[in-house]
């Protein structure tokens, strides 16, 4: 070997993982050919593979070497003549590669100057993380609501539906989908909400959309391009309007509710025009507006030219009585409803609609057809597919049963462990506020010390203001097992005892 080839092997050496193959199996190395060069074993494995792969093979390997910094910039490859000796393949093949890695930037070469790994190419980001959330490691029961059981989900009817539709969809109807929704969907929709919730609508009026928040977005950027640069939210309430209602444009603005609803003194005094309400079941205080105050929302509504948006994100799920209907029902043309599949099936469809008035539908699917040319018509039709046949009905009351037993037990569980706590709220939904004794506080504290014990919980007063005497926890009920809703209940009431304790420990002392 030459002074070069000393020079390039220390060098690549000094650069590299090397990857020691010890056989290159059916390679085209002869018994008269020169062993390859330590320095480029980590390229063996592309030499051995199978002739018709055999340059993409080394085409990757010297493109994930470069990547990975394996080879830096300024590093000066062998001729071709060389390397292809020293991997046992045809000249023309790393000739080749080098080309092609050249046009593309890895590398760079000149006439007479040879072959260099380019200034361009940097090293590879790390392997890509998955930001879905999580329960912290330690945590035996999750309490956080939000969440229904995924373990629910119907499978069989769902893979069914999808047969179906896969079988008879035309090929047409793989294109881009109407951005308001397939009109299949829309048609069955419009008749699942009038008989369900009492919403007034028509196929022409429903938009699908990815879940109530893409449908909370859209209306934001619509409203905001009319002037509105304010949205009332409840607040209590979900703490994601702040962020989602930047990016489109109006600020969130924060009104209070009282023991009926809304409070309709600082929804006046705020001077918005539009308000996002949970009415049929507030989150996460669990109350339902009285009818007297749906009634004076509606009125403030018209007096203004204001839109109220209806989040009915569970309102499928009441146990003691028939669900209230939506709000939309009222007055179709100053409520703009919205509801998903999220709480119904699973979150991870992406699948949503909204009911909006006619004077701000063209705007809206204006909107979304430049926000997303429309949602996956598969899934579309498969949805559409399962309430034709019933099936989605029949998920509707295996949840209802589901959750309406694991509100039982959690009511229940508490009773038993922790006497003198209040379950406040409607019977309904996928959550309840657990009122406990002024002993067990203050809130942040018993969160801190339910971690420790191994139980997630979140007080009432992450959602925004809380109001009333006594340590508020929102409870998820829906995702756990009676049984593991008796266990987290129990583990919550030793750390509550545990931190009534250190507090009467202190005093003493």
């Amino acid at each position: 070997m030459d002074r070069q080839e000393d020079h390039l092997k220390g060098s690549f050496l000094d650069q590299s993982v090397s990857v020691r193959v010890r056989a290159l199996g059916s390679t085209r190395m002869t018994s008269e050919s020169p062993p390859p060069s330590a320095a480029w074993e980590l390229l063996l494995p592309a030499a051995a593979a199978p002739a018709r792969a055999r340059g993409r093979s080394l085409r990757s390997a010297l493109r994930d070497a470069v990547r990975a910094g394996r080879l830096a910039p300024g590093t000066r490859l062998p001729s071709s003549r060389d390397l292809a000796r020293d991997l046992g393949v045809s000249r023309g093949l790393v000739t080749e590669a080098y080309e092609q890695l050249t046009a593309e930037g890895y590398l760079r070469s000149g006439r007479g100057a040879g072959t260099w790994v380019g200034e361009a190419a940097r090293a590879a980001a790390p392997g890509a993380r998955d930001l879905a959330p999580r329960t912290a490691d330690g945590i035996r029961v999750d309490f956080r609501a939000g969440s229904p059981d995924l373990s629910l989900f119907p499978r069989t009817a769902w893979a069914a539906a999808q047969r179906d539709v896969l079988s008879a969809l035309p090929h047409q109807g793989l294109g881009y989908p109407d951005p308001r929704g397939l009109p299949r969907l829309r048609t069955v929709l419009a008749e699942l909400l009038a008989r369900r919730r009492g919403v007034v609508t028509d196929p022409e009026r429903i938009i699908v959309c990815s879940g109530v928040t893409q449908a909370v977005t859209l209306l934001g950027f619509v409203l905001h391009a009319r002037g509105q640069r304010g949205i009332g939210v409840e607040d209590p309430g979900s703490p994601q309007y702040e962020e989602l209602f930047a990016a489109a444009g109006p600020a969130a603005v924060r009104l209070a509710l009282d023991a009926e609803g809304l409070a309709l003194g600082p929804l006046r005094a705020s001077g918005v025009r539009a308000v996002v309400t949970t009415p049929s079941h507030h989150f996460p205080s669990g109350i339902a507006y009285s009818a007297a105050r749906r009634a004076q929302l509606l009125d403030w509504a018209r007096e203004v030219g204001g839109l109220v948006v209806e989040d009915d994100y569970d309102g499928d799920f009441r146990y003691d009585r028939a669900p209230v209907g939506a709000l939309q029902g009222l007055d179709p043309e100053h409520v703009a409803y919205t509801g998903s599949v999220s709480k119904s099936l699973v979150p991870g469809l992406r699948l949503g609609w909204m009911v909006v008035p006619d004077a701000l539908a063209d705007e809206v699917v204006a909107r979304k057809r430049y926000m997303d040319l429309g949602n996956p018509a598969l899934d579309q039709a498969t949805l559409a597919r399962l309430v034709e046949r019933g099936d989605y009905d029949r998920q509707l009351r295996r949840c209802q049963r589901a959750y309406k037993e694991r509100r039982d037990a959690l009511v229940a569980a508490l009773r038993a462990h922790l006497p003198g706590t209040e379950v406040s709220g409607i019977a309904a939904g996928l959550h309840a506020i657990a009122t406990l004794p002024d002993r067990y506080g203050p809130p942040e504290a018993l969160v801190e010390r339910c971690a420790a014990t191994g139980v997630a919980v979140r007080p009432l007063g992450h959602y925004g203001s809380a109001t009333g005497e006594g340590v508020s926890l929102v409870l998820g009920y829906a995702h756990l097992s009676p049984g593991r809703i008796t266990e987290g209940v129990r583990l919550l009431a030793r750390a509550a005892q545990e931190l009534d304790h250190a507090r009467v420990h202190s005093t003493r002392r």
